[in-house]
């Protein structure tokens, strides 16, 4: 049951990371850069700020508006 539940973490976290991605390019080739490489990505974007003062939760959002 362990190995699920971070098959699931894992996997949302990368379709999170996918969402900010076409959020912030709409490049289908920086698209599937960031599928291959998404842990990198969604640290790099930590790391930058882009998620910060709430965009973390307005990009997800928006997918949904």
């Amino acid at each position: 049951m362990r190995k699920r539940e971070s098959s699931i973490a894992y996997l949302l976290l990368g379709l999170y990371a996918l969402m900010i991605n076409w959020y912030y390019n709409h490049s289908i080739i920086l698209l599937i850069l960031c599928y291959i490489f998404w842990p990198v990505y969604l640290l790099y974007e930590l790391l930058t700020g882009h998620l910060s003062h709430g965009m973390w939760m307005h990009i997800p959002l928006s997918y949904f508006n």
